[in-house]
């Protein structure tokens, strides 16, 4: 998909005891289980007790699970694993630790005997994150818009595929502005009969771009899906970054949410801020087919992460600690620390170095409601099998 989960804590205390290391810096992950210095991190207790009454959801991260050993007995997974930067941390490890915890999950009847189990079997390995040794949490999600499958007075935005000749243009490649005609020069578009599917709202294919898919509503009632299939040599540049150092909004509590709603204030602003963005993507319809990880295979709504995979192991079963939205009944969001077992299956061009994750929340509005919001430190854990 790129390339942009949730439990209450209920007071059980259930706690898995995770000591720390002192390792080289450019190490992307230490393992943290021989020594006597300890933090506790919650375990995931909503595969048994659900959330706020409702079930539990084994299934979707057994689900995910698969996804990853599907993955994991690919050529790209072996390619992937061969100059992997941890000692220790192998595919094939990666790929029995997951087989060993799809049965754990599986027989274990409540939080208290996965736990023990976990801490029996397995090793940890934290993320070493930031210069302050946190880990900043982001989400994303998989938008429905409304769409046409050609220009009409309506439907005026397009979404590009990727044009053939692509590996062939010269450095620097064009810049968003340039590509969408709206650098004021007239010149024409390189991407002229590329487009896929037509927006009516220029903010939301903007966002189509940040998230990396889309399911489309077509003017038939019909339903397009569409995937990232390619982008420009360029960085992700944040252009709510962009806008608070302009002084248009403060940075503390810039959500898309809060976002959204100043361009609907200032629709004028689009036109200063979108083209700072240079990094331009290009989709592909991906035919009904659900949102999909750089791993090429469906990521699964709070299950399924996105960090930097020059850095962390792809695939791999991984352990969140931070704040995650959920809806309340009195149609806000609560914001609990929760723990959660995740799968390491997708990547982003804002997602760098060991501090960066993002947390997939799903597909519609209500998942851009969560995503929208999340902005938190935390931490990261692996979980990888002792032998």
């Amino acid at each position: 998909m790129k390339k942009t989960i949730a439990l209450f804590c209920l007071g059980l205390g259930l706690t898995i005891s995770v000591p720390t290391l002192a390792v080289p810096a450019q190490t992307p992950l230490r393992s943290v289980a021989a020594s006597t210095q300890s933090s506790s991190v919650g375990l995931d207790e909503q595969l048994f007790y659900g959330r706020l009454g409702q079930s539990g959801d084994k299934q979707a991260l057994l689900q995910s699970i698969d996804h990853s050993l599907r993955y994991l007995n690919t050529q790209s997974a072996r390619d992937a694993y061969r100059n992997y930067p941890v000692r220790g941390v192998t595919r094939d490890r990666v790929r029995r630790s997951l087989i060993r915890f799809r049965q754990l999950v599986l027989n274990s009847r409540s939080p208290e005997q996965l736990q023990a189990a976990v801490k029996r079997e397995f090793t940890l390995y934290k993320s070493v994150g930031r210069d302050d040794g946190t880990v900043f949490f982001t989400g994303y999600y998989e938008p429905i818009y409304a769409a046409s499958r050609v220009r009409t007075e309506e439907y005026r935005y397009p979404l590009y595929r990727k044009p053939s000749n692509l590996n062939a243009w010269t450095a620097p490649h064009p810049t968003r502005a340039q590509l969408e005609g709206t650098d004021g020069t007239g010149s024409r578009s390189p991407l002229n009969g590329y487009e896929l599917v037509w927006l009516r709202d220029r903010l939301e294919a903007y966002l189509v771009h940040i998230q990396g898919s889309a399911r489309l509503t077509l003017t038939d009632g019909s339903e397009m899906t569409v995937g990232y299939a390619g982008h420009t040599d360029y960085s992700y540049v944040s252009i709510g970054r962009e806008m608070a150092k302009e002084g248009r909004l403060p940075l503390d509590g810039l959500t898309l949410p809060v976002m959204i709603d100043y361009f609907k204030r200032v629709p004028q602003d689009l036109d200063v801020f979108l083209p700072r963005n240079h990094r331009f993507i290009f989709f592909q319809e991906t035919h009904g087919a659900p949102a999909t990880g750089s791993l090429n295979v469906p990521v699964t709504a709070d299950r399924s992460i996105a960090t930097d995979k020059a850095m962390m192991p792809p695939g791999a079963l991984a352990l969140v600690h931070t704040r995650i939205p959920y809806p309340n009944q009195n149609g806000g969001m609560d914001t609990p620390t929760v723990s959660r077992f995740v799968l390491d299956q997708d990547t982003g061009s804002a997602i760098k170095t060991p501090g960066r994750v993002d947390l997939f929340l799903g597909t519609g509005p209500v998942a851009g409601a969560r995503a929208g919001i999340v902005g938190w430190t935390g931490d990261l854990y692996y979980l990888l099998l002792r032998n």
